[in-house]
């Protein structure tokens, strides 16, 4: 037992010689240097001219509408249009019982050709009495007379012709044309109904449709603002005579024909303090229709200097303040605090922090920290391959 100790003790003394053997034969540990600067992806700001817009909401309204009332009371006879069809200026759409009308208009055209009749004979009775009075064949009373009474049958004959006229519009009412061209809704009344001279109610309703206004509300604030922004010369007015338009309809899609801004109220709504504008926009397919909800782009003016910034390199402290890492020449990270103004699309447009020409930090953001360094790479260059490395560090 002893012996078998003693040999198992040479035997780890053995391997322990062994292995520090192969120790001092090795080459020694080369220790590790200081660890390689983080890559951080980077864009280098720019002002650029940029078509300022501002999107308002708003509905749609009728270029124009017209009510349909009758001018003279009677029996309906006729509708002569189709509801919900398209209708021409000119078209007959009611057509009231002209009997009565008629009547009354050959009346008038009788009264009128009686006092023509009478006037002939009084013209020819004073002409005679005019020559007759100088040589005092009658009386001067006499041909006063005469001359008054003819002036009386010329009156007559003014107000028969007045008459006439009169009863020739009152037959016209008859016909209940469309003064407008456009699409005609429900009709209120069928043929039977009486009607009567300015109701209240009224037959139809002619829209029309193309083109169509666009009415958005904007806050007076955001109105001086823009004023200021012209007249201090931040926002130029486009070469354009009037402000294009665009709209965005309730699911979201393009309109696919731009607008123009048409006017811009003149009195500020005492309850919201929201000033309406209007704009106008062709509608040939009537895809636009009254009181639908839609979102207007309106051009504001021409920003020469307009910076902006991916949203990505764009964060926000505790107090909700925006900020963003920049990397200096010395290509140290510095952090900028940010003044912006507004989102166009994915970017931000900034008023104040940073200056053109300066290395934005736009990818790697969360490997580096204000004061530390980096290096900087083309934001959305390809990271090297895994055998380029190789090489270069060879």
């Amino acid at each position: 037992m002893k012996q078998q100790k003693i040999f198992r003790r040479l035997g780890s003394l053995s391997a322990l010689a062994f292995v520090a053997a192969l120790a001092g034969c090795s080459e020694p540990v080369a220790q590790s240097g200081p660890p390689p600067l983080p890559e951080v992806g980077v864009v280098t700001t720019q002002t650029q001219t940029l078509s300022m817009t501002t999107e308002l909401a708003g509905r749609t309204n009728p270029y124009m509408v017209s009510e349909l009332r009758p001018q003279v009371g009677g029996i309906l006879k006729e509708r002569l249009f189709k509801e919900g069809g398209e209708v021409n200026a000119g078209d007959i759409l009611y057509q009231i019982d002209d009997a009565i009308f008629k009547a009354r208009h050959n009346s008038a055209k009788a009264a009128l050709a009686k006092a023509e009749a009478n006037l002939k004979v009084t013209r020819l009775t004073a002409g005679r009495y005019k020559e007759l009075v100088k040589i005092n064949a009658v009386s001067k009373q006499e041909n006063d007379s005469a001359q008054a009474e003819l002036l009386r049958a010329q009156a007559d004959v003014a107000a028969a012709k007045a008459a006439l006229d009169m009863e020739a519009i009152n037959l016209a009412y008859t016909r209940v044309e469309a003064p407008i061209s456009g699409r005609i809704g429900q009709s209120s009344v069928t043929p039977g109904a009486l009607l009567s001279a300015s109701q209240p109610d009224p037959l139809a309703v002619i829209q029309q449709l193309d083109p169509i206004y666009v009415d958005v509300t904007q806050s007076s604030v955001e109105l001086l603002r823009l004023r200021e922004a012209l007249a201090s010369g931040a926002l130029k007015r486009s070469d354009k005579a009037a402000a294009s338009v665009k709209l965005k309809l309730e699911d979201g899609s393009v309109y696919e024909h731009p607008g123009e801004l048409q006017f811009s109220e003149v009195r500020v709504e005492p309850g919201t303090g929201m000033v309406t504008l209007r704009a106008v926009f062709p509608n040939p397919d009537n895809k636009l229709l009254p009181g639908m909800y839609v979102r207007a782009q309106i051009e504001e003016g021409l920003r020469d200097d307009a910076m902006l910034l991916p949203q990505r390199a764009v964060m926000r402290d505790g107090k909700g303040t925006p900020t963003a890492l920049v990397l200096n020449p010395d290509n140290k990270v510095e952090l900028r605090v940010l003044e912006t103004s507004r989102a166009i699309g994915d970017q931000w447009l900034v008023e104040r922090g940073i200056s053109p020409g300066e290395r934005l930090i736009v990818e790697g953001v969360q490997k580096v920290r204000p004061g530390a360094e980096a290096r900087a790479v083309e934001a959305g260059a390809p990271a090297p391959s895994l055998a380029a490395t190789s090489a270069a560090a060879q």
